[in-house]
Parts: C-alpha cells; structure tokens; sequence
C-alpha cells in the first residue's frame, strides 16, 4: 500500500489545503483582531485526554473551524504590529513540503537535499546582504538565537585569545568578557548575553533616535581592558534608525572588541539600493543576527545567524560523536553552526523566498515596505493632534497623541475597532502608538485604510 493511500494523509492533507485557503481568501476583508479569548478556546481544545482516538481528517476539521474565532490575522496588509511579517507563497508552500519531507537536517551526509538547499540559501543571504562570501550561516529559531549563536561565537573567539580554554574549564575564572550595548538595543540581546553566562552589558548613550553614539562607545571602551563584545543594532525598535556603523565598527576594533550586530529586521535594508545606505560599514562587523519571517516574509522559526570566523563558531556549536556520519568531503555539518542537533530544514523557505522573488523582487519587497511607512508617517503628520516622533527613514512609524492618557485610548480604539492593529508602547518617556510596516502584503489601500482608523479613533476619544 502507498504511503497516502489509505493511512489518513490524503483526506488530511487535502482538508488541510482547503482550511488554509479559506483562511488565506478571508484575511482581505476580516477584522485584524481575534474575536474569542484564550480562555473561551481552551475550553474548547482542553478537557481530559480522550480514551479513543479521532480520524486525522476529523481532527483537521475540528481544529481549523474551533481556531478560527481566535486567530489574528497576522498575514494582513492591514497588521502594523510588533515587527512581524507574512508569508511569501513559495515560502509557505515550501514549508509544507518540509514538514512533509520530515528530514532532521542536521547531518549533511544523511539529508544531503536540505543540506544542499540551506548552503544555497545561505550564500544567497551574503551576496544579497553585501556580507563577507566565506562566512557561515545558520539557521536558527528567530532573531534571539541567531544573536545567541553570533554572541556565543564571540565568546569562544575573545577567551580564546586571551588564552582562556572554554571548552575545557567553563567560564568559573574565565578573564571577564566586558560587554557594550546602545541604551536602546532591543531586550533579546541583553537576554542573549544572559544565556552565555555573560552579565549584565554596560550601555552606552544613543542620540535621539536611539543611535548609540561612537565617542560615547570609545570612552566606554577606553575606560577598562580585557576581552570586548559590542552590540550594534540594524533598526531600533521604535524608530527604525540604525546605529552609524562604520564609526562604531572601526572604534570597537580599535581596541580589539567583536562586534556583533542585531539586525532582527533591518539587515535586509542593505538588500534595496535605496536603502543601502543605513547599513553602510556594517560588512565590517564579526557577526550578524536576523529573522527572516520579518522583513524577508518566510514563516516563523527562521533566525539567521551569521559568523565571519566559521572556526569559532563551530568551535562554540559544534560537537563530534562516533555515532553520527559525517561529510567529510563537504563544508562541514548544518548542526556544527546552530545550538540544535535535531531540527526542521529552516533555510529551504528562505531558498524558496529568494528564488521566488530573486534581487529585484527583494529589493522591491524591503523598498515597498519603507515607501508604505512614509506614506503613513506623511497621512498620520496631516492629522490634528497626531505627532510623528521619530524620523521614519525604514519601516517604523511612532505617534503620539495630545497627551499618554490620549494615546492609550486611542490605542485602545484602535484595536477594538479591528480595521487594523498596531501597538502601544513607550518610548523616550511617552506612551506611543506603533507602527510597523513587516508585510509584503501592504498596499496603498491598507495605508489609507491605516490613516482613517487613526483618524477615527482620535475623534471618538475626544467625543467620549
């Protein structure tokens, strides 16, 4: 009997494909927000464990019709929050095959397809990025792990150097690693730096825009000795700027410091001419950490971690065990660069992504995405009341409103009214309202759309 044949694949799968293109058909027009809580759904999904099983395809059906009231509708043109993208239809349906494919894919000699796909993949990422071609690339969870994995790299290298053998004695009396941070990185790296064992990072002061200012890194540095790790940052969280990398690469390196780069979304800038310039100099760094669900739209648990020294960060990954078989002819194993042994093949949707869309299509995606930002930011200034905060020159637009209070209810507004979705936060000192343009899907409808919701959100506070 063929695999699918009888076994309960067929009818599930197809069921499957049919739940998910309702789902993807509906996003157009459905409210963004989810229309039921966790709580009234877990009751639904929860409950004692059954004593009898239930046919897959039943369980497909009953799954896709009771998620739906919960579900938020992330893949829209119309969602603006945190930094989160969609999903590109070669990179969804690649990710299918994935999981149908069920390869464990970190041993090159046993899953030699995904191997030879992530390694095309990776390349890709470093032509497109402008980064060095002998690098190595992992793939990781998200953004957290692929700074985790550049940082751990970082730590063997530094120790390593000052003649510190981490492998062998752990990091009891291990030379201090001093470790430099903009005042306004984002919290993942400080929780990365936590992970490795290394402390608490010292901060160091940013401008306006929340750009970490290069004298300020050189005093810093100046100030102690031993082994450095500085932090930089491709799009500030809430202004979307990006640290001046050149100067802060070149005064790290001055005094011996690694530097690695968190550019959760905004690596990609470099992939679009006319956003090249944000990231200039930071070819420079030791290591860099992106997500590709964000900006390059593939679905999630899709981190990229990227090390210029590939000896230490398989020194730092890596490990060697007689029972697993090695491909000792190629560029060495997709586990040795990812804090994984067993893993999904990750990289094969980002393959398909920029196969999908090569260097143009790329640099259109990223482009698109910071043209509908400025079109918001240039709608939302137009607004009594509105305030553009930041400087939008990439994909992040914050406003504020007459006063914290306003803001919050307006936000608030926002959200209940469901037309599209963005996020609070605070920033600076002041509540704020984000938006964050992360989808391949926003057009100039959704922009409009975006501008009105605000518009009228502001007027119902102020009437109520």
């Amino acid at each position: 009997m063929a695999l699918g044949d009888d076994d309960g694949y067929a009818a599930a799968l197809a069921a499957a494909a049919g739940h998910a293109r309702d789902w993807l058909s509906s996003l157009a027009g459905r409210p963004v927000g989810p229309s039921e809580h966790a709580a009234g759904l877990a009751r639904i999904f929860g409950g004692p464990l059954p004593e009898a099983g239930t046919p897959p395809v039943d369980v497909i059906n009953f799954l896709a019709t009771e998620a739906e009231p919960g579900l938020m509708a992330m893949p829209s043109g119309r969602f603006f929050g945190w930094v989160i993208g969609g999903t590109l239809p070669a990179a969804l349906a690649s990710d299918w095959l994935v999981s149908a494919w069920d390869q464990n894919a970190g041993l090159r000699y046993a899953t030699p397809a995904t191997a030879a796909i992530e390694e095309a993949a990776g390349q890709w990422v470093l032509e497109l990025l402008g980064l060095p071609s002998t690098a190595d690339v992992g793939f990781v969870t998200g953004a957290t792990m692929a700074n985790f994995t550049g940082m751990a790299a970082a730590r063997w290298r530094l120790l390593a150097d000052a003649g510190w053998d981490l492998d062998r004695d752990g990091l009891f009396g291990a030379p201090r690693i001093r470790c430099f941070v903009g005042r306004e990185r984002h919290d993942t790296v400080d929780l990365g730096l936590r992970y490795l064992g290394l402390g608490k990072p010292e901060q160091v002061d940013a401008d306006g825009q929340g750009r970490l200012v290069p004298a300020a890194l050189d005093a810093a540095l100046a100030a102690g000795s031993g082994p450095a790790l500085v932090c930089l940052q491709a799009g500030n969280l809430h202004s979307g700027a990006f640290d001046p990398f050149r100067e802060a690469i070149d005064v790290a390196h001055q005094h011996g410091a690694w530097v690695h780069i968190d550019g959760a979304f905004g690596l990609w800038a470099a992939a679009a001419p006319e956003l090249r310039h944000l990231t200039e100099g930071f070819a420079e760094a030791d290591s860099w950490g992106t997500d590709a669900h964000k900006t390059l739209n593939v679905p999630y648990d899709c981190g990229i971690a990227i090390v210029r020294d590939p000896s230490a960060l398989r020194a730092a990954m890596g490990l060697h065990a007689s029972y697993l078989v090695h491909d000792v002819d190629g560029p060495g194993d997709p586990f040795e660069k990812v804090p994984e042994l067993s893993r999904r093949a990750r990289g094969v949707p980002v393959w398909a992504a920029l196969k999908s869309l090569g260097r143009a299509g790329v640099a259109a995606q990223v482009g698109g995405m910071a043209a509908a930002a400025t079109a918001i930011a240039r709608g939302m200034s137009g607004l009594d009341g509105v305030e553009v905060v930041n400087d939008v020159g990439y994909t992040q637009v914050s406003l504020a409103f007459e006063d914290d209070e306003t803001t919050r209810k307006v936000t608030a507004r926002i959200i209940e009214d469901g037309k599209v979705w963005m996020s609070g936060s605070r920033w600076r000192d002041r509540d704020i309202l984000r938006v964050s343009v992360s989808n391949w899907h926003t057009a100039g409808e959704d922009v409009a759309t975006a501008v009105e919701a605000v518009r009228a959100a502001l007027a119902a506070v102020r009437n109520s």
